[in-house]
């Protein structure tokens, strides 16, 4: 079954589809919307590791706040 999505994007290339085909034969994709679906399923990873990360800087901060700055307790 096909991604619609990557369907539309190779749909609307145009004038770059035969850089993006080149590109994608010198990286070893089969095809172009072999290509295209990596090139996504990438982007998605990246948001989610990025995500991942900034909440744990945010847990990480709190724990900071949690502590008590002074010696006494």
């Amino acid at each position: 079954m096909q991604n619609q999505e990557i369907v539309k994007i190779i749909e609307n290339l145009g004038g770059r589809k035969n850089y993006e085909e080149k590109r994608a034969s010198k990286l070893g994709f089969a095809s172009l919307y072999d290509y295209f679906e990596d090139k996504i399923s990438k982007k998605q990873k990246a948001i989610e590791d990025e995500q991942k990360e900034l909440e744990a800087s945010k847990a990480e901060e709190q724990s900071k706040a949690n502590k008590k700055s002074c010696g006494c307790c």
